[in-house]
């Protein structure tokens, strides 16, 4: 299978070092890299650069700058820019990654998720299972659900990714693309990488203040079509999380405002089989947890 592979970046010049060099150490590398700049203003496009000017599988591609706006990642300009690479994609490929500029890999990473896709040809969306490094040093599993593959590392197979693309540009994309994959028939999900879990450096949702990013992944599940009673489920496990209370009120608050907003959510047939997955996936624990 050939494996492009896509980083889009802005201002990342803290974490961009650490990515570009698990990149280089996979075991398997890229057929093609593109490193995207969406209008860095710090030292991200010159060390993209100078990344690029030693792997030759690696080519820089640079977006002019946005004009500033209040949240950036409610616009989804990352989908935006990802879709963008994907059409500037000269050579065939089997697969095509996305990656955030925020990860460490470990070296088998592509290596093992190839080999996922190629023993399944019904797997359509594949990732790993992330971990973040805890306040005592110990690499923490990030929370992954059933057949969810993190937005910071998403590799499609090229008829999933046909089926499902164009996506529409709103909070919750990155949910709605596996979604709309098992709609079509195709298998998601994550799995554990041989070598160890790649790290995410910034954790999911606190790109710009934790309790705001609670907020977001519940407009965020607004937006991919979660159902009020579900989200209520979907609180409690937050309410343990850091800050205790606060992450899930935060979470629950946040699909509220979208709610009552009205903000642009999927369509009725997606919401409707979402919910069909979350009644089946409540049943299962309820049952395991009568067997036990």
């Amino acid at each position: 299978m050939r494996l492009a592979v896509i980083v889009c970046f802005l201002n990342e010049e803290a974490y961009l070092p650490v990515l570009l060099a698990s990149l280089a150490s996979q075991q398997r590398a890229p057929d093609r890299l593109l490193l995207v700049d969406d209008g860095s203003t710090d030292g991200s496009l010159r060390l993209a650069s100078e990344f690029a000017s030693v792997h030759p599988y690696a080519h820089v591609l640079s977006r002019p700058s946005r004009p500033t706006v209040a949240d950036r990642l409610v616009t989804a300009a990352e989908l935006e820019a990802f879709c963008w690479a994907v059409e500037q994609l000269e050579e065939p490929w089997h697969v095509v990654a996305k990656l955030d500029a925020d990860l460490c890999l470990t070296p088998r990473t592509f290596a093992e998720l190839v080999d996922q896709l190629e023993a399944d040809p019904r797997l359509g969306l594949v990732g790993a299972y992330h971990s973040i490094i805890g306040p005592d040093g110990n690499a923490v599993r990030e929370r992954c659900p059933p057949g969810h593959v993190h937005g910071s590392s998403k590799f499609y197979r090229r008829e999933c990714f046909v089926e499902v693309f164009p996506l529409a540009v709103q909070l919750g994309w990155d949910t709605s693309d596996e979604i709309m994959a098992r709609m079509h028939g195709w298998r998601t999900g994550s799995f554990s990488m041989p070598d160890g879990e790649p790290i995410h450096l910034r954790p999911i949702a606190t790109h710009d203040g934790l309790l705001r990013g609670y907020r977001r992944s519940g407009m965020s599940a607004y937006g991919y079509g979660a159902r009020a009673w579900w989200v209520l489920i979907a609180m409690v496990p937050r309410l343990l999380d850091h800050p205790r209370m606060m992450g899930g009120l935060n979470y629950l608050f946040g699909w509220l405002i979208a709610a009552l907003r009205r903000d642009p959510r999927a369509s009725a047939d997606q919401r409707s089989f979402l919910a069909r997955e979350h009644r089946a996936r409540l049943l299962a624990t309820l049952s395991r947890r009568r067997a036990h």
